[in-house]
């Protein structure tokens, strides 16, 4: 079950990326970008970058590359990171964004298909009872750098990849309350992600003493 999970998601994982950016390339030059800036702002998408995540780590799991991507924390780090994904498009997106056609397609490939499959995935198989607290706030560096990443960008290139961490249409305190707000929905999921590795620690001890 967790060889047909891991190849499901990444075949999954693989169309939905490529897909996006077939889509993206064309449009974003139209609006006016060159192909390089093109590039960098469809890598420039948390949703892309956490999703790229999860094919590298399903590659893993399958054939031990890349890696970075076979350790049990990256694996718990990503599905931490692709259930936020999830969840902040549903809360903060979803009703605002309405994509029709392949962009409707890959929308729901991104933010709901891949983290379905890749959590069920970690629920079934990819938690070993490794984890600590310490992995949760090393796991929270990542939106943290994302999130500074866009801040210093936004001047530069005129733009933001998600509207509610635009300051020229909310202004600065509603962004940093929603980056808060993220990091704090991280950390949670962060914690239920421990408590998931160690029941199957727990389980796994019990197993051994029968």
């Amino acid at each position: 079950m967790a060889r047909v999970l891991n190849t499901i998601g990444l075949i999954v994982g693989i169309v939905a990326l490529a897909l996006q950016f077939g889509l993206t390339i064309p449009a974003s030059m139209e609006a006016g970008r060159s192909l390089i800036a093109s590039i960098i702002f469809y890598f420039s998408f948390f949703t892309i970058l956490t999703n790229l995540g999860a094919v590298l780590a399903h590659a893993a799991a399958l054939t031990g590359w890349p890696a970075a991507f076979a350790h049990p924390a990256m694996h718990g780090g990503v599905a931490v990171a692709i259930s936020v994904v999830a969840l902040v498009y549903w809360a903060l997106l979803s009703s605002i964004w309405e994509p029709q056609g392949l962009f409707l397609l890959c929308d729901v490939l991104l933010h709901y298909a891949t983290p379905a499959i890749f959590v069920l995935w970690w629920l079934l198989a990819g938690r070993d009872g490794s984890l600590s607290l310490r992995h949760v706030a090393v796991w929270l560096l990542y939106p943290i750098a994302y999130a500074a990443y866009v801040l210093v960008r936004a001047p530069i290139a005129g733009e933001v990849p998600y509207p509610f961490l635009d300051a020229t249409i909310s202004g600065w305190t509603s962004v940093f309350v929603t980056i808060f707000g993220i990091a704090i929905l991280f950390t949670m999921i962060g914690i239920l992600a421990l408590a998931a590795d160690r029941m199957a620690a727990r389980r796994r001890t019990a197993r051994q003493r029968t």
